[in-house]
Protein backbone atom coordinates (compact mmCIF):
# COMPACT_ATOMS: atom_id res chain seq x y z
CA UNK A 1 0.00 0.00 0.00
CA UNK A 2 1.65 3.13 -0.97
CA UNK A 3 2.05 6.03 1.92
CA UNK A 4 0.74 8.76 -0.12
CA UNK A 5 -1.29 8.67 -3.19
CA UNK A 6 -2.68 11.19 -4.95
CA UNK A 7 -5.22 11.24 -7.38
CA UNK A 8 -6.01 14.02 -10.00
CA UNK A 9 -5.85 16.83 -7.56
CA UNK A 10 -7.01 19.98 -7.94
CA UNK A 11 -6.47 23.66 -6.41
CA UNK A 12 -8.08 26.49 -7.17
CA UNK A 13 -8.01 30.20 -6.40
CA UNK A 14 -10.02 32.90 -7.36
CA UNK A 15 -8.09 35.90 -8.51
CA UNK A 16 -8.35 39.36 -6.99
CA UNK A 17 -9.26 41.30 -3.59
CA UNK A 18 -11.58 39.88 -1.42
CA UNK A 19 -15.44 41.63 -1.79
CA UNK A 20 -16.77 43.82 0.96
CA UNK A 21 -20.18 42.66 2.55
CA UNK A 22 -21.97 45.26 0.44
CA UNK A 23 -20.78 43.94 -2.68
CA UNK A 24 -21.17 40.65 -2.29
CA UNK A 25 -25.39 41.37 -1.03
CA UNK A 26 -25.49 43.37 -4.11
CA UNK A 27 -23.41 40.43 -6.70
CA UNK A 28 -26.20 38.07 -4.92
CA UNK A 29 -29.25 40.23 -5.18
CA UNK A 30 -28.56 40.57 -8.85
CA UNK A 31 -28.10 36.78 -9.33
CA UNK A 32 -31.53 36.25 -7.95
CA UNK A 33 -33.30 38.81 -10.14
CA UNK A 34 -31.38 37.04 -13.11
CA UNK A 35 -28.69 39.78 -13.88
CA UNK A 36 -25.43 38.36 -15.04
CA UNK A 37 -22.44 39.13 -12.61
CA UNK A 38 -19.00 38.41 -13.30
CA UNK A 39 -16.84 36.22 -11.69
CA UNK A 40 -13.16 37.05 -11.06
CA UNK A 41 -11.11 34.42 -13.06
CA UNK A 42 -9.70 31.47 -11.42
CA UNK A 43 -6.40 30.48 -11.09
CA UNK A 44 -5.26 26.61 -10.86
CA UNK A 45 -2.17 26.11 -8.38
CA UNK A 46 -2.25 22.68 -9.14
CA UNK A 47 -4.07 21.34 -11.98
CA UNK A 48 -4.89 17.31 -12.03
CA UNK A 49 -2.14 15.92 -10.38
CA UNK A 50 -1.62 12.36 -9.97
CA UNK A 51 0.81 10.22 -8.43
CA UNK A 52 1.73 7.64 -5.58
CA UNK A 53 5.12 7.87 -3.12
CA UNK A 54 6.05 4.34 -2.08
CA UNK A 55 7.08 3.66 2.14
CA UNK A 56 11.09 4.24 2.02
CA UNK A 57 11.19 6.88 -0.86
CA UNK A 58 12.87 10.07 -0.90
CA UNK A 59 11.23 12.12 -3.07
CA UNK A 60 12.21 15.93 -4.56
CA UNK A 61 9.87 18.34 -5.50
CA UNK A 62 11.12 20.90 -7.87
CA UNK A 63 10.08 24.04 -9.85
CA UNK A 64 9.85 27.53 -10.36
CA UNK A 65 8.14 29.75 -8.17
CA UNK A 66 4.35 29.74 -8.69
CA UNK A 67 4.78 26.00 -9.92
CA UNK A 68 2.20 24.56 -7.18
CA UNK A 69 5.33 23.12 -5.38
CA UNK A 70 4.26 24.45 -1.64
CA UNK A 71 0.16 24.33 -2.50
CA UNK A 72 0.91 20.46 -3.10
CA UNK A 73 2.44 19.97 0.34
CA UNK A 74 -0.05 21.91 2.20
CA UNK A 75 -2.68 19.16 0.50
CA UNK A 76 -0.50 16.98 1.72
CA UNK A 77 -0.33 17.93 5.07
CA UNK A 78 -3.95 19.06 5.13
CA UNK A 79 -3.53 22.82 5.78
CA UNK A 80 -5.59 23.10 3.05
CA UNK A 81 -8.62 21.32 0.94
CA UNK A 82 -8.69 20.34 -2.33
CA UNK A 83 -11.10 21.92 -4.89
CA UNK A 84 -11.07 18.46 -6.79
CA UNK A 85 -9.19 15.08 -6.53
CA UNK A 86 -8.32 13.32 -3.64
CA UNK A 87 -4.94 12.60 -1.46
CA UNK A 88 -4.64 9.52 0.41
CA UNK A 89 -2.37 9.24 3.26
CA UNK A 90 -1.32 5.71 5.48
CA UNK A 91 0.73 6.96 8.41
CA UNK A 92 1.49 9.44 10.75
CA UNK A 93 2.62 12.74 8.82
CA UNK A 94 5.37 15.21 10.22
CA UNK A 95 5.34 18.15 8.22
CA UNK A 96 8.11 20.46 8.37
CA UNK A 97 6.46 23.50 6.21
CA UNK A 98 6.38 26.23 8.29
CA UNK A 99 8.08 25.70 11.62
CA UNK A 100 7.29 28.08 14.31
CA UNK A 101 3.82 29.05 12.93
CA UNK A 102 2.10 28.15 16.12
CA UNK A 103 4.55 29.68 18.82
CA UNK A 104 2.84 32.37 20.71
CA UNK A 105 5.10 35.21 21.92
CA UNK A 106 3.05 35.51 25.08
CA UNK A 107 4.01 32.07 26.24
CA UNK A 108 7.49 30.75 27.77
CA UNK A 109 9.58 28.52 25.57
CA UNK A 110 8.67 25.41 27.85
CA UNK A 111 5.14 26.31 27.10
CA UNK A 112 5.58 26.45 23.02
CA UNK A 113 6.90 22.90 23.39
CA UNK A 114 3.97 21.65 24.50
CA UNK A 115 1.34 23.54 22.24
CA UNK A 116 3.54 23.48 19.00
CA UNK A 117 3.83 19.92 19.76
CA UNK A 118 0.28 19.43 20.20
CA UNK A 119 -0.49 21.51 16.90
CA UNK A 120 1.76 18.56 15.44
CA UNK A 121 -0.19 16.03 16.64
CA UNK A 122 1.63 14.71 19.54
CA UNK A 123 0.74 13.99 23.12
CA UNK A 124 1.12 14.83 26.30
CA UNK A 125 2.43 11.82 27.03
CA UNK A 126 5.14 11.93 23.96
CA UNK A 127 6.00 15.72 24.66
CA UNK A 128 7.25 14.63 27.79
CA UNK A 129 9.18 11.92 26.95
CA UNK A 130 11.12 13.72 24.26
CA UNK A 131 11.05 17.50 26.04
CA UNK A 132 14.93 17.00 27.57
CA UNK A 133 15.89 15.79 24.11
CA UNK A 134 14.22 18.59 22.72
CA UNK A 135 15.43 21.60 24.80
CA UNK A 136 19.33 19.77 24.36
CA UNK A 137 19.23 19.81 20.58
CA UNK A 138 17.87 23.30 20.41
CA UNK A 139 20.16 24.66 23.28
CA UNK A 140 18.16 26.39 24.75
CA UNK A 141 18.03 24.98 28.61
CA UNK A 142 18.69 28.32 29.30
CA UNK A 143 16.35 30.28 28.28
CA UNK A 144 13.27 27.96 28.46
CA UNK A 145 11.28 29.41 31.10
CA UNK A 146 11.46 33.08 28.85
CA UNK A 147 8.59 34.39 27.29
CA UNK A 148 9.60 33.73 23.47
CA UNK A 149 8.83 37.31 22.40
CA UNK A 150 12.48 37.65 24.17
CA UNK A 151 13.88 35.38 21.91
CA UNK A 152 15.86 36.52 18.63
CA UNK A 153 14.18 35.02 15.52
CA UNK A 154 17.21 32.74 15.33
CA UNK A 155 16.27 31.23 18.54
CA UNK A 156 12.76 30.37 18.07
CA UNK A 157 13.41 28.89 14.77
CA UNK A 158 15.83 26.93 16.94
CA UNK A 159 13.24 25.43 19.72
CA UNK A 160 10.56 24.77 16.68
CA UNK A 161 12.89 23.45 14.49
CA UNK A 162 13.63 21.13 17.21
CA UNK A 163 9.84 20.19 18.07
CA UNK A 164 8.84 19.10 14.63
CA UNK A 165 11.82 17.15 13.93
CA UNK A 166 11.33 15.15 17.08
CA UNK A 167 8.04 13.50 16.16
CA UNK A 168 8.24 10.02 15.18
CA UNK A 169 6.52 9.63 12.20
CA UNK A 170 6.15 7.24 9.17
CA UNK A 171 5.76 10.40 6.33
CA UNK A 172 8.39 13.42 6.53
CA UNK A 173 7.17 16.64 4.34
CA UNK A 174 9.68 18.96 4.09
CA UNK A 175 9.16 22.39 2.85
CA UNK A 176 12.82 24.57 2.40
CA UNK A 177 13.85 24.11 6.27
CA UNK A 178 17.16 21.42 5.80
CA UNK A 179 19.23 24.01 7.69
CA UNK A 180 17.57 26.69 10.23
CA UNK A 181 19.80 29.19 12.28
CA UNK A 182 23.44 30.28 12.74
CA UNK A 183 26.00 28.32 10.63
CA UNK A 184 27.03 26.00 13.93
CA UNK A 185 23.02 25.04 13.98
CA UNK A 186 22.70 24.56 10.40
CA UNK A 187 25.59 21.51 10.25
CA UNK A 188 23.15 20.27 13.43
CA UNK A 189 20.32 20.54 11.99
CA UNK A 190 20.97 19.28 8.26
CA UNK A 191 22.30 16.23 10.20
CA UNK A 192 19.44 15.83 11.87
CA UNK A 193 17.31 16.23 8.84
CA UNK A 194 19.53 13.31 6.91
CA UNK A 195 19.20 11.21 9.42
CA UNK A 196 15.39 11.25 9.61
CA UNK A 197 15.21 11.07 5.32
CA UNK A 198 17.56 8.20 5.53
CA UNK A 199 15.59 6.19 7.79
CA UNK A 200 13.98 3.65 5.22
CA UNK A 201 10.94 3.42 7.07
CA UNK A 202 10.10 6.91 6.11
CA UNK A 203 8.24 8.53 3.16
CA UNK A 204 9.90 12.16 2.64
CA UNK A 205 8.89 14.74 0.14
CA UNK A 206 11.75 17.68 -0.19
CA UNK A 207 10.49 20.59 -1.13
CA UNK A 208 13.91 22.36 -2.87
CA UNK A 209 15.14 25.27 -4.64
CA UNK A 210 18.33 23.92 -3.93
CA UNK A 211 18.74 21.34 -6.72
CA UNK A 212 22.42 20.12 -5.58
CA UNK A 213 20.54 18.82 -2.58
CA UNK A 214 17.92 17.44 -4.14
CA UNK A 215 20.28 15.34 -6.24
CA UNK A 216 22.27 14.44 -3.10
CA UNK A 217 19.10 13.63 -0.88
CA UNK A 218 16.59 12.00 -3.08
CA UNK A 219 16.10 8.71 -5.27
CA UNK A 220 13.19 10.24 -7.17
CA UNK A 221 11.84 13.82 -8.07
CA UNK A 222 8.83 15.17 -9.65
CA UNK A 223 8.84 18.53 -11.86
CA UNK A 224 5.92 20.91 -11.29
CA UNK A 225 5.65 23.23 -14.02
CA UNK A 226 2.41 25.92 -13.76
CA UNK A 227 0.54 23.15 -11.06
CA UNK A 228 0.97 20.38 -13.73
CA UNK A 229 3.66 17.40 -12.95
CA UNK A 230 5.97 17.84 -15.72
CA UNK A 231 8.17 15.51 -15.31
CA UNK A 232 8.19 12.43 -12.68
CA UNK A 233 11.28 9.95 -12.36
CA UNK A 234 14.52 9.42 -12.11
CA UNK A 235 16.59 12.10 -10.28
CA UNK A 236 19.46 12.63 -12.96
CA UNK A 237 17.14 12.90 -15.79
CA UNK A 238 14.28 15.41 -14.22
CA UNK A 239 16.66 17.93 -12.67
CA UNK A 240 18.58 17.68 -16.06
CA UNK A 241 15.33 18.79 -17.38
CA UNK A 242 14.77 21.75 -15.07
CA UNK A 243 18.41 23.07 -15.56
CA UNK A 244 17.48 22.62 -19.41
CA UNK A 245 14.27 24.70 -19.31
CA UNK A 246 15.65 27.50 -16.74
CA UNK A 247 18.85 28.16 -19.28
CA UNK A 248 16.38 28.51 -22.13
CA UNK A 249 13.96 30.53 -19.86
CA UNK A 250 16.91 32.77 -19.11
CA UNK A 251 18.19 32.85 -22.89
CA UNK A 252 14.53 33.93 -23.74
CA UNK A 253 14.24 36.62 -21.02
CA UNK A 254 17.78 38.12 -22.75
CA UNK A 255 16.56 37.76 -25.97
CA UNK A 256 13.16 39.97 -24.92
CA UNK A 257 14.53 42.52 -23.13
CA UNK A 258 17.68 44.05 -22.01
CA UNK A 259 19.05 44.01 -18.52
CA UNK A 260 22.17 45.22 -19.06
CA UNK A 261 24.52 46.74 -15.91
CA UNK A 262 25.79 49.64 -16.69
CA UNK A 263 28.43 52.44 -15.13
CA UNK A 264 29.90 54.92 -17.59
CA UNK A 265 31.65 58.44 -17.54
CA UNK A 266 30.13 59.21 -20.64
CA UNK A 267 33.68 59.54 -23.17
CA UNK A 268 32.56 56.09 -24.67
CA UNK A 269 29.84 54.41 -25.90
CA UNK A 270 29.32 50.41 -26.07
CA UNK A 271 28.01 48.57 -29.01
CA UNK A 272 28.20 45.35 -28.64
CA UNK A 273 30.04 41.91 -27.74
CA UNK A 274 29.69 38.59 -28.95
CA UNK A 275 31.28 35.14 -29.00
CA UNK A 276 32.77 34.36 -32.85
CA UNK A 277 33.81 31.51 -34.89
CA UNK A 278 37.32 30.95 -36.94
CA UNK A 279 35.47 33.17 -39.47
CA UNK A 280 34.21 36.05 -37.67
CA UNK A 281 30.85 34.92 -37.51
CA UNK A 282 29.03 35.72 -34.32
CA UNK A 283 27.86 32.37 -32.61
CA UNK A 284 25.19 32.01 -29.29
CA UNK A 285 26.72 28.75 -28.70
CA UNK A 286 30.52 27.24 -27.87
CA UNK A 287 31.98 23.97 -26.50
CA UNK A 288 33.71 23.60 -23.18
CA UNK A 289 37.20 23.13 -23.61
CA UNK A 290 37.28 24.90 -26.42
CA UNK A 291 39.09 28.39 -27.51
CA UNK A 292 36.39 30.72 -26.69
CA UNK A 293 37.15 33.65 -29.09
CA UNK A 294 35.07 37.01 -28.09
CA UNK A 295 35.05 40.22 -30.25
CA UNK A 296 33.89 44.01 -28.52
CA UNK A 297 32.82 46.94 -30.70
CA UNK A 298 33.03 50.39 -28.72
CA UNK A 299 33.42 54.06 -29.63
CA UNK A 300 35.34 56.41 -27.75
CA UNK A 301 34.68 60.02 -28.03
CA UNK A 302 37.97 61.27 -26.56
CA UNK A 303 41.45 60.00 -26.94
CA UNK A 304 43.09 57.06 -24.33
CA UNK A 305 46.36 56.63 -23.79
CA UNK A 306 47.10 53.25 -23.28
CA UNK A 307 43.82 52.20 -21.54
CA UNK A 308 42.76 49.06 -19.55
CA UNK A 309 40.36 46.59 -21.38
CA UNK A 310 39.04 43.78 -19.32
CA UNK A 311 36.88 40.94 -21.64
CA UNK A 312 35.33 38.53 -18.42
CA UNK A 313 32.22 36.23 -18.19
CA UNK A 314 29.59 36.03 -15.10
CA UNK A 315 26.82 33.66 -14.03
CA UNK A 316 23.33 34.35 -14.26
CA UNK A 317 23.83 35.74 -10.57
CA UNK A 318 26.21 37.77 -11.21
CA UNK A 319 29.12 35.50 -9.68
CA UNK A 320 32.72 36.27 -11.80
CA UNK A 321 33.97 33.58 -13.51
CA UNK A 322 36.59 34.75 -15.60
CA UNK A 323 38.81 37.33 -17.26
CA UNK A 324 41.65 38.84 -19.38
CA UNK A 325 42.54 42.47 -19.43
CA UNK A 326 45.49 44.01 -21.35
CA UNK A 327 46.85 45.36 -17.97
CA UNK A 328 49.42 42.88 -18.08
CA UNK A 329 51.03 44.08 -21.52
CA UNK A 330 53.03 46.45 -20.48
CA UNK A 331 53.45 47.80 -24.48
CA UNK A 332 49.44 49.08 -25.06
CA UNK A 333 48.50 51.25 -27.79
CA UNK A 334 46.47 54.23 -27.64
CA UNK A 335 43.35 55.19 -28.93
CA UNK A 336 42.08 57.57 -31.16
CA UNK A 337 38.24 59.02 -30.93
CA UNK A 338 36.10 56.65 -33.13
CA UNK A 339 34.89 52.77 -33.63
CA UNK A 340 37.21 50.89 -32.58
CA UNK A 341 36.92 46.34 -32.44
CA UNK A 342 38.96 44.41 -30.53
CA UNK A 343 39.11 40.16 -29.60
CA UNK A 344 40.08 38.21 -27.17
CA UNK A 345 40.98 34.67 -27.03
CA UNK A 346 40.52 32.18 -24.25
CA UNK A 347 42.52 29.62 -25.69
CA UNK A 348 40.49 26.47 -23.67
CA UNK A 349 37.29 27.77 -22.73
CA UNK A 350 36.69 26.00 -18.81
CA UNK A 351 33.15 27.10 -18.57
CA UNK A 352 30.97 24.09 -17.36
CA UNK A 353 27.63 23.52 -19.37
CA UNK A 354 24.77 26.39 -19.03
CA UNK A 355 24.19 29.41 -19.81
CA UNK A 356 26.55 32.76 -19.37
CA UNK A 357 26.73 36.69 -19.55
CA UNK A 358 29.88 38.53 -21.36
CA UNK A 359 31.06 41.42 -19.49
CA UNK A 360 33.56 43.76 -20.62
CA UNK A 361 35.34 47.11 -18.92
CA UNK A 362 37.28 50.17 -19.95
CA UNK A 363 40.00 51.96 -17.84
CA UNK A 364 42.34 54.87 -18.30
CA UNK A 365 45.42 54.39 -17.59
CA UNK A 366 45.34 55.78 -14.18
CA UNK A 367 42.34 53.37 -13.55
CA UNK A 368 39.69 55.49 -13.94
CA UNK A 369 36.37 54.08 -15.12
CA UNK A 370 35.41 54.79 -18.27
CA UNK A 371 32.67 51.74 -19.00
CA UNK A 372 31.83 49.53 -16.95
CA UNK A 373 29.05 46.75 -17.83
CA UNK A 374 27.37 43.31 -16.90
CA UNK A 375 24.68 40.89 -18.48
CA UNK A 376 25.85 42.65 -21.85
CA UNK A 377 25.33 39.37 -24.09
CA UNK A 378 24.47 35.74 -23.19
CA UNK A 379 26.22 32.96 -24.63
CA UNK A 380 25.55 28.63 -23.88
CA UNK A 381 28.37 26.75 -22.98
CA UNK A 382 27.54 22.98 -24.44
CA UNK A 383 29.67 19.80 -23.67
CA UNK A 384 30.98 17.49 -26.24
CA UNK A 385 31.08 14.29 -23.42
CA UNK A 386 26.83 14.00 -24.48
CA UNK A 387 26.50 10.68 -22.71
CA UNK A 388 27.99 12.84 -19.05
CA UNK A 389 25.53 15.01 -16.81
CA UNK A 390 26.96 18.44 -16.80
CA UNK A 391 24.27 21.43 -16.26
CA UNK A 392 24.31 22.57 -12.55
CA UNK A 393 26.86 20.49 -11.31
CA UNK A 394 29.75 22.51 -11.34
CA UNK A 395 30.85 25.75 -12.94
CA UNK A 396 33.84 25.20 -14.43
CA UNK A 397 34.71 22.08 -16.70
CA UNK A 398 38.75 21.56 -15.72
CA UNK A 399 40.31 17.60 -17.65
CA UNK A 400 41.34 15.12 -15.25
CA UNK A 401 42.62 12.15 -15.48
CA UNK A 402 41.75 9.02 -13.05
CA UNK A 403 43.83 6.13 -11.89
CA UNK A 404 41.64 3.17 -10.23
CA UNK A 405 43.85 0.39 -8.63
CA UNK A 406 46.62 1.21 -11.52
CA UNK A 407 44.18 1.39 -14.46
CA UNK A 408 44.07 4.62 -15.80
CA UNK A 409 40.44 5.83 -17.17
CA UNK A 410 41.30 8.71 -19.32
CA UNK A 411 40.40 12.19 -19.30
CA UNK A 412 37.27 13.26 -18.23
CA UNK A 413 35.64 16.75 -16.46
CA UNK A 414 35.94 17.55 -13.02
CA UNK A 415 32.74 17.57 -10.78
Amino acid sequence: MPAIEVTHLTKEYRLGALQGLKKTLLNTGARLIGKKVPDRPLFKALDDVSFSIEQGEVVGIIGHNGAGKSTLLKMLAKISTPTSGSVKVNGRIAPLIEVGAGFVPDFTGRENVYLNGAILGMSKREIDKKFDEIVDFAEMAEFIDTPVKRYSSGMQVKLAFAVATSIESEILIVDEVLAVGDLAFQRKSFGRMTELIRDGNRAVLIVSHNIRQIERICTRTILLDHGRIARDGSVGEVCDAFFSGSNDKIAHDVAKSSRARVRASGEAEFLSIAAIDEAGNAISEVTTGQPLRVRVRFRLDVPLEKPELIIGTHTTDFFYLTASSTAVYDERPDFSPGTHEVECTFQNNPLAAGIYFFRFAIYDRDRRAIFIGENLSTFTVRSDRSEAREEGLRMLDIPSIWSIQGHALGHAGAV
